[in-house]
């Protein structure tokens, strides 16, 4: 391994915030188990707020940020991986606390890797990501608590989006008839192609006022996107079913009442992909290595781009400016 690489650092002292692109050691890195030479790194929201200096998602600095990585492992303490080993690093602390991807090795503890599926490559895995992982999380406890093809449409919002795409694509692999809801009418064609049966505009799902109950339109929802919007799927699922909810982009706030719960039967399901437990978390790296298992990742690209152009692209997923994913290639 080299003696000096590259790296995204953000650093922060009073008022003052940078963001580039340094050459630094193995020193500079926590002290972990596992050292990967890292292939890929994604952007997830998480990342585009770690590159503002006011996004509330790094704690310390200066910090390395990007919740994703997949690699070869150079070296290790962990008797469970060893050198030349394909990996996945995800979620945990990774990004938030912990240096993350956006280098071109990267030290992380034994505890919060997983070993790359044989039916993935890297490039596939960090497509994947977080998203991906959150999107097929979703669906698996959907399917925990009832959920099934023949139960009726499933609403997807937010769909242009990496969870929301993913969703599409994977309750589309499963058999599902899959609704998509999207602000944006120029990515139609894109969820007709990653499996979507209809599209809806988004105020379809929430015109503006909440109503204590709707119309029973489906059958299950997958939800990143949170606010009133959330409230308002909640009130029009069909009895006995589920929505499940992993992101906030329309809000923190549920503005909702207990009707759909106590007259409809309807279960709201907290999506937690960060601290899923890592029995769970392997169950589902398998499942996106098969069943759920795309015919084309590609579809899931909106750009592929290298570490110095970083800092120019991560401001995009904070503006809404990004569909699918948009992956980092360090080698």
């Amino acid at each position: 391994m080299k003696d000096q690489f590259k790296a995204l650092v953000v650093d922060k002292c009073d008022d003052e915030f940078s963001i580039n692109v340094k050459n630094i050691s193995l020193d500079f890195l926590p002290k972990s188990d596992v050292i990967i030479k890292v292939h890929y790194s994604g952007i997830n929201y998480k990342d585009g707020l770690a590159g503002t200096p006011d996004g509330k998602i790094v704690r310390n600095y200066p910090f390395i940020p990007g919740v994703d990585l997949v690699g070869i492992v150079v070296s290790s303490k962990d008797p469970r991986f060893h050198e030349g080993d394909e990996v996945i690093a995800t979620s945990y602390d990774i990004g938030v606390s912990h240096f993350g991807g956006y280098s071109e090795y990267a030290s992380i503890p034994g505890d919060w890797i997983v070993p790359l599926p044989e039916n993935l490559s890297l490039k596939e895995a960090i497509v994947v990501g977080t998203a991906g992982f959150t999107a097929a999380l979703s669906i698996q406890r959907l399917e925990e608590n009832g959920g099934s093809p023949e139960k009726g449409k499933v609403l997807v919002t937010g769909a242009t989006g990496g969870v929301g795409s993913f969703a599409v694509s994977f309750l589309n692999s499963l058999g599902y008839k899959v609704e998509a809801s999207t602000g944006k009418e120029s990515e139609y064609e894109y969820l007709r192609k990653l499996g979507a049966h209809t599209i809806i505009s988004r105020d379809m799902t929430y015109g503006g006022k909440v109503k204590a109950l709707g119309t029973q339109k489906w059958a299950a929802a997958v939800d990143p996107v949170g606010g009133d919007p959330l409230s308002s799927v909640l009130s029009q699922i069909q009895y006995g079913g589920s929505v499940a909810v992993s992101g906030l982009t329309a809000g923190t706030k549920l503005s909702t009442t207990v009707f759909p719960f106590i007259l409809r039967d309807v279960n709201l399901l907290g999506i937690d992909s960060v601290y899923c437990p890592m029995e769970t978390r392997l169950k589902i790296w398998e499942r996106i290595a098969t069943d759920f298992k795309p015919s084309n990742f590609e579809d899931f690209v909106s750009q592929e781009i290298n570490l110095n152009q970083l800092p120019a692209v991560l401001p995009n997923i904070l503006k809404g400016h990004v569909r699918g994913r948009t992956i980092v290639k360090l080698v």
